[in-house]
């Protein structure tokens, strides 16, 4: 596809951040109606809020222009009340809100600010335990306490990383590499499949049982732990290229995805749901991994295997942005820009805030943008 294709997608989305930053004064968007598309907003941002910001960087880098500077600085100072909390996954919101206005800016209010989060963050690694925990202040769906684990905590990793680089404490990068190797090989089964969760004996950090937070069963492989898993190894690997466990263990993954994932390139919300075909699609999960793709497409140790990824991944980013993507065409009288079609949380013990269906997710659709701008050429993959 050529890179005006991506130009045009982007051109729709930048459409839709302009509109929600003409919106959305208070408030962090969360996901919205896919056919009015009206945001559900968080206070503080929840997990989800650096990719709010995280897209406004992107479109600063972009453009050039003030006006997304000036709005990515305000949206990042924001989520200055999470610097502390205790979970796991405000390495995202960190990461993408704070740490990429460094990487694509240099903006050193964001910098501190994203040092500040990292430092917390790496406080709460669990030497018993040889990971961080998700912590007492985690979004999930029950108390998980300090004696739990997920593949989505690797959300940790990118900002622990960052944050290495930026200071040169090399206990970031330490922090952030045994994390990585613990968390992986608790959750990825040996056919290359992500369980989401798992409980620890806090004494001895052994494993008491695996199950899922959000996916369809304990033993099914819900699209959104497959994606986590891919994209934050690949971010990993992209600071530690030396190690082949990792690598070995990506590519499973990746293969895993790529064999097992609809002829559509969308995966549904969960791979073992038995209502498939007729099961609900994920867009997010799908974009999540659509990113993954291409950083492997640039880490992978072979350029067949480069080659594979970069297809599979450009695959991906026109699956998504030729069906799910809305354009405010004469057939679609939506809001051009949002990625509809994402599942955020299925399962009906989930918050009432993340009870979505067929809705845009925020997160969602920094993957998506990211990916596009990827793909246009305006940053390396491995670099964000």
């Amino acid at each position: 596809m050529s890179k005006s294709r991506w130009a045009e997608a982007i051109g729709h989305m930048q459409t839709r951040v302009d509109q929600t930053l003409s919106t959305v004064k208070t408030g962090f968007p969360h996901w919205a109606d896919s056919s009015t598309g009206k945001w559900t907003t968080t206070a503080d941002g929840d997990w989800t809020g650096g990719a709010w910001p995280g897209m406004l960087w992107l479109l600063a880098r972009r453009t050039g222009k003030a006006k997304y500077l000036d709005a990515a600085r305000l949206w990042s100072s924001r989520l200055r009340p999470r610097a502390h909390l205790q979970t796991a996954f405000k390495g995202f919101g960190f990461y993408y809100g704070a740490a990429l206005g460094d990487i694509l800016c240099k903006d050193n209010d964001a910098a501190l600010l994203a040092l500040d989060a990292a430092s917390s963050l790496k406080a709460q690694f669990d030497y018993r335990l040889g990971l961080v925990p998700l912590g007492g202040d985690a979004e999930e769906s029950e108390d998980v306490g300090n004696s739990f684990s997920s593949i989505d905590s690797l959300q940790a990793v990118p900002l622990l990383y960052w944050a290495g680089a930026k200071t040169g404490d090399s206990s970031y990068d330490g922090i952030a590499a045994r994390h990585t190797k613990r968390v992986l090989d608790i959750h990825m089964r040996s056919d290359g499949s992500i369980v989401q969760s798992s409980e620890l004996n806090p004494a001895t950090g052994k494993v008491v049982r695996h199950f899922t937070h959000k996916g369809y069963s304990d033993s099914s492989v819900w699209g959104r732990a497959q994606a986590w898993g891919l994209v934050y190894t690949a971010i990993a690997l992209a600071h530690d290229p030396h190690e082949k466990r990792w690598m070995e263990q990506l590519i499973a993954g990746a293969d895993w995805w790529l064999s097992h994932v609809p002829a559509s390139m969308v995966a549904f919300w969960d791979f073992d749901d038995p209502a498939i075909p007729n099961a609900e699609t994920d867009t997010a999960a799908t974009a999540i991994t659509c990113s993954a793709l291409l950083k492997l497409a640039r880490l992978a140790p072979t350029a067949a295997l480069r080659a594979k990824y970069r297809e599979a991944g450009e695959s991906t980013a026109r699956a998504l942005i030729d069906n799910y993507l809305t354009t405010a065409g004469p057939n679609d009288t939506r809001l051009p820009g949002m990625l509809v079609g994402a599942c955020f949380n299925k399962r009906r013990d989930a918050r009432a805030q993340d009870s979505a269906n067929k809705a845009e997710t925020i997160f969602g659709s920094y993957y998506l943008f990211e990916s596009l701008n990827i793909l246009d050429g305006l940053v390396e993959a491995e670099k964000v």
